[in-house]
């Protein structure tokens, strides 16, 4: 009974560790502090948002394009992801000069697999975008994060989004999820 009561305190403390670490990155990112955020990604992240399809009944393993083998969103890694961040805060980026207004919520977070140093997780966003005056984008979805201990610290190392859409209304995709 003890090792059941210890277990359960383990798994919550845990969640909160992720927890919070999921809402101080969201943060970074609608502080427009790209430059914190990058270093909360593993040196081999891998970066993926598929495009989702809609499909027939019973043909649900079609719903998303297919990784390393068909397009996606995104398909990148922590150089293309430093590239991006460079030329959004260089001043000269048409899609954010002036800057977009920007705020993602994370909801649902659910720890489904858990070591010492791996973490699995999933979660849920909305992430809203105002951008001049008229213009205004709400994205929703679900994201896999594999974060992993380096250091001491957890960096996400992997990150699949799939947006809840098989359209994007968005006229550009130049923010992070």
């Amino acid at each position: 009974m003890a090792t059941d009561y210890a277990k359960a305190v383990e798994r919550l403390i845990v969640k909160e560790e992720i927890e919070e670490f999921l809402y101080r990155e969201v943060a970074l990112l609608d502080d427009r502090k790209f430059e914190e955020w990058l270093d909360l990604l593993a040196e081999d992240v891998r970066y993926w948002m598929p495009i989702r399809r809609n499909v027939r009944f019973g043909e649900q393993d079609r719903e998303n394009t297919r990784e390393r083998t068909e397009i996606g969103w995104f398909d990148e890694d922590k150089w293309t992801l430093t590239q991006r961040v460079r030329q959004i805060m260089s001043g000269i980026h048409w899609a954010e000069e002036p800057f977009s207004r920007i705020s993602h919520m994370i909801s649902n977070v659910l720890v489904t697999s858990a070591s010492p140093t791996v973490v699995e997780v999933r979660s849920n966003f909305l992430v809203y975008r105002n951008r001049l005056d008229t213009d205004t984008d709400f994205l929703l979805g679900k994201r896999e994060d594999t974060l992993r201990k380096v250091d001491g610290d957890w960096k996400i190392a992997r990150r699949a989004i799939f947006l809840d859409q098989s359209v994007l209304l968005a006229k550009n995709l130049t923010f992070f999820f």
